[in-house]
């Protein structure tokens, strides 16, 4: 019996030890565990707080983006690229639309700068379209726009223009090329921008008849509709369009994610819509019922 006992007691201690060590295991695993999903989430935040700042960068630059290249430009996951999109904008700095995100649609534009580097690239290749579009020896007027001043920029080789403009900016540009007259109607200087707006600028155009015009516009509508913020900038536009015998519209795609309280025309007044994005089946069939033509840069 006495032996029985202490074979009891050995066995039954040795289960403990063998419960105590396990136990042990265990925990230490589970804090492991633990450790290790703390340091991932530290570093998917410090991850996170690098990502956001170069996510509203490629906004800025590019109009919109999109969560397949923003998946293909960090190296992450789907998922992850559609939290950080919804987090920012729950915090007003993008807006979500399907596949990606937008800047912000506000009842202001954006500062000079910011549309002086948003779609850059596009703008160039828009620019080139639309100069080809345009022969020597004629009357062109160049609106307020940085589309716009891309297309002065495309200009320069032309010979024989007499451009008019109300953009300061795009005057410099010309004043490079000894071949091109330049007009610079009077008007209220918007300092932000070297924009000319206002009566002034109104009644110099009214003296001409153009050629041809090149105007851009903040935000387009499927309904056709040209879009601004500035109502004394639409006041010149409307003047400009009644004055020119073909109007060319020049606007990227992010015009078309854009919102903006002040309608300057229809596009069944303008003759060809240059842009770099497929129109939406609604404009698009607009376009085609106005006469409008379209291309692609």
């Amino acid at each position: 019996m006495r032996v029985f006992r202490q074979e009891a007691e050995f066995t039954l201690d040795f289960s403990q030890k063998r419960v105590s060590t396990d136990s042990h295991a265990l925990r230490a695993a589970k804090y492991r565990r633990s450790d290790t999903s703390i340091r991932d989430r530290m570093g998917d935040r410090m991850s996170q707080s690098l990502r956001k700042p170069e996510i509203i960068k490629i906004a800025r630059r590019e109009g919109r983006v999109t969560v397949d290249g923003l998946v293909d430009h960090f190296g992450v996951a789907p998922q992850t690229i559609r939290r950080d999109l919804t987090e920012l904008a729950e915090t007003g700095k993008l807006e979500r639309v399907h596949g990606g995100a937008v800047l912000p649609s506000t009842t202001t534009n954006i500062g000079y700068s910011e549309r002086r580097a948003l779609n850059q690239a596009a703008k160039v290749d828009i620019a080139r379209v639309c100069a080809k579009q345009i022969p020597n020896d004629c009357s062109v007027f160049l609106s307020i726009g940085t589309t716009t001043e891309a297309v002065a920029a495309e200009l320069l080789h032309h010979q024989g223009l007499l451009v008019v403009t109300n953009n300061v900016n795009i005057a410099m540009i010309l004043s490079q090329s000894p071949s091109i007259e330049v007009v610079v109607t009077g008007g209220n200087l918007r300092r932000s921008d070297g924009g000319l707006v206002g009566d002034l600028a109104t009644q110099t155009i009214r003296q001409f008849q153009f050629d041809y015009a090149v105007i851009s516009c903040s935000a387009l509508r499927d309904t056709g509709d040209l879009m601004d913020f500035d109502l004394q900038e639409v006041g010149v536009s409307k003047t400009i369009i009644s004055h020119s015998e073909e109007v060319f519209l020049v606007a990227d795609g992010s015009k078309f994610e854009r919102k903006a309280p002040a309608r300057i025309a229809s596009m069944a007044q303008v003759d060809m819509f240059i842009t770099d994005r497929p129109l939406s089946p609604a404009c698009t069939r607009f376009c085609e019922t106005s006469g409008t033509r379209v291309l692609y840069a």
